[in-house]
């Protein structure tokens, strides 16, 4: 199957490289030594402002790889700087399959070890997830069909190896991902292999039964994201193509589904700009772009182009996208 795909991949990837001027103002791309599994955007600095005074020059000549103050833009097609460099490495043991930075102190000290371990799991993690309202509360979703909950704000300052607070055994199949919730502090989710979004209140002492269970999926599902405007909407993405949307009102009913992908879905992730957007990623090298706003019905001609509330997609080359990330300082769609 791979021979077969890659003469498809390589098409596309000319076609792509030929219109990329037209459709992007600004594309960087960056080879790694080793196929990395995560990423994340990291908020900007917050400096003192300034304001400055500029002479035109006439004599000064455009260089498309400086940075642009009117438009606010920096690098260009063609131009030789705008490289990726790396400021910090840590040192990790083992394969990292997930890095997610605390919000309340999101950038590294630069020291090459790790200043815990976090003790709990008997299998390996992919999904992280630290409380935006209580620092350093952090869940984590295991292959070994649990999710941990561990303080990290409570640990001594001599420890080094930390016990989760509390394991929840709900789940019946691989634990894929976990959210915190980003308005309320005690509720979170959590997607499965066993086709189940359920939704979790800390404040119950019943560690082995949600709150809410709903079978979410037809395949597992692989992702889940709460919406940052509305307390109630949330999104899942799954293997069987899909993305669904949900209000926590009312789980019994799905409110929309969202079909265009063409395999699984690894990804969904809300605007932090906009309401009603979401991007979806996964191994169609696709990551879709959606408008809630645009949903509703459409002429036979339009729907040969998609479904209405498909916004744009962006293609990509690799043989699997494991993550759409939108950068929460700017907005980029």
């Amino acid at each position: 199957q791979d021979v077969v795909e890659e003469p498809v991949i390589n098409e596309e990837y000319k076609i792509w490289k030929k219109n990329a001027p037209f459709l992007y103002d600004l594309v960087m791309t960056h080879a790694l030594e080793c196929p990395s599994l995560t990423a994340q955007w990291l908020p900007d600095v917050t400096r003192r402002e300034r304001f400055h005074v500029q002479l035109p020059n006439d004599d000064v000549q455009v260089d498309a790889s400086h940075y642009d103050s009117d438009k606010g833009e920096c690098g260009g097609f063609g131009s030789v700087s705008g490289k990726i460099e790396i400021e910090i490495k840590i040192s990790h043991e083992r394969e990292v399959n997930r890095a997610c930075s605390m919000p309340q102190n999101p950038y590294p000290s630069g020291e090459c070890n790790p200043d815990l371990c976090l003790r709990g799991h008997q299998k390996e993690c992919y999904g992280l997830s630290w409380n935006p309202n209580l620092s350093g509360h952090l869940l984590s979703a295991s292959d070994d069909h649990t999710i941990c909950l561990w303080d990290i704000s409570a640990v001594p300052k001599e420890g080094k190896v930390v016990d989760a607070k509390t394991i929840f055994t709900g789940p019946t199949a691989v634990v894929e991902d976990v959210s915190w919730h980003l308005l309320h502090e005690s509720l979170f989710g959590s997607v499965a292999d066993d086709q189940k979004l359920m939704i979790w209140d800390t404040r119950s002492n019943n560690t082995s039964k949600p709150s809410h269970s709903v079978d979410a999926h037809t395949a597992e599902v692989n992702c889940l994201s709460f919406n940052p405007y509305s307390e109630f909407i949330l999104a899942t993405g799954s293997a069987d193509k899909t993305v669904a949307l949900w209000d926590l009102r009312n789980l019994k009913l799905k409110l929309h589904s969202f079909e265009s992908h063409k395999d699984e879905i690894f990804q969904v992730q809300w605007s932090p700009h906009n309401e009603t957007i979401l991007a979806s990623s996964g191994t169609d090298r696709r990551l879709n772009v959606w408008d809630l706003s645009k949903i509703g019905e459409q002429s036979p001609e339009d729907a040969e182009d998609g479904p209405p509330e498909l916004l744009r997609i962006h293609i990509t080359f690799c043989t699997l996208l494991h993550g759409a990330l939108i950068n929460t300082d700017h907005l980029v769609v």
